[in-house]
């Protein structure tokens, strides 16, 4: 078991697709506790954001340096939905 309780960890994922869509996904560990989150982007403005906690045992994988698969399967990022007012 590693300490992890002076553990600091940063790190950011942009990834842009076609149609002006981009994700970023963001991981931050401070003093052994962190968080993980997406943010979704189209044409430059922001749609929403899902930020959560990361469990104890990601943290201790991400600290020996291992590849998490699926971390962010369970931050689904609810995109705001607009009727527009017609005339």
């Amino acid at each position: 078991m590693v300490n992890t309780e002076s553990f600091n960890y940063e790190n950011t994922e942009i990834k842009t697709q076609t149609g002006g869509k981009k994700i970023v996904r963001k991981v931050s560990i401070k003093n052994g506790k962190g968080y993980k989150s997406i943010t979704k982007y189209h044409k430059g403005k922001k749609i929403g954001t899902m930020k959560k906690a990361i469990h104890k045992a990601d943290i201790e994988m991400i600290k020996i340096g291992k590849f998490i698969p699926g971390l962010f399967l369970d931050c689904n990022c609810k995109e705001r939905k607009t009727r527009k007012s017609r005339k």
